[in-house]
């Protein structure tokens, strides 16, 4: 006897599994003056003070960071901020006290690629941007150490969590990033496994990705 193949209709959870990345020259890049004097100007044992500052006084610190993405030459890119044409950071930053995740976010990404002025504008700003499921979460056991993916069992106290979130972005938008910062579009086959330029959490990003279908959408 034999087998019969019955075809099976894909989960809806399956189905919501792809994400729609549009053009980058459908996006508006501009330019804005800093708000504030970056802490990239502070020393590393500088940094290291205020951040063990910051534990004693807070705790934890979590981070949120956005992965967004967009089409050039028909291949996935991921935007990132670079800073003084060094170090690739991905857009987002540290949560306030008691705020949810995603709130947090949305904020963190509206100060950063955003007109900052208008109150009643940035409101509005911070509840346009479509920010998904949490893709992965990162743990330093320092204030300077390699982040892990997990948490090791040695980890009395960990210092910082960091999590990442796939931030769907409409078909056009306007970014506007401080003057010291500036906005990359990187290809992902240009991020993967290159932890020496883009550090470990970035670098594995296209991992994460895996599980999505990314339809890509050409002019």
């Amino acid at each position: 006897m034999g087998l019969e193949m019955e075809e099976v209709a894909a989960p809806a959870a399956a189905r919501e599994q792809g994400v729609e990345i549009y053009p980058l020259s459908r996006y508006y890049f501009g330019a804005r003056d800093a708000a504030a004097v970056p802490r990239a100007v502070e020393t590393a044992a500088d940094r290291a003070l205020r951040l063990k500052a910051n534990f004693a006084a807070r705790g934890l610190r979590t981070s949120v960071h956005g992965v967004l993405l967009v089409e050039l030459f028909d291949h996935p890119h991921l935007l990132l901020l670079q800073l003084r044409n060094s170090s690739f950071l991905l857009p987002g930053g540290r949560l306030r006290p008691g705020e949810e995740d995603v709130q947090g976010l949305k904020r963190k990404l509206s100060s950063k690629l955003s007109v900052v002025g208008d109150p009643e504008a940035a409101a509005e700003d911070v509840d346009d941007w479509q920010v998904g499921e949490c893709l992965g979460m990162w743990w330093r056991s320092e204030f300077e150490a390699i982040p892990f993916p997990y948490l090791p069992p040695n980890f009395r106290a960990p210092k910082e969590c960091i999590k990442l979130f796939l931030v769907r972005l409409p078909m056009s938008r306007q970014f506007v990033v401080p003057r010291n910062m500036k906005l990359l579009a990187v290809p992902l086959s240009q991020v993967h496994g290159n932890a020496q330029v883009y550090g470990p959490i970035i670098s594995g990003i296209p991992n994460l990705l895996s599980k999505f279908s990314l339809n890509v959408i050409a002019d």
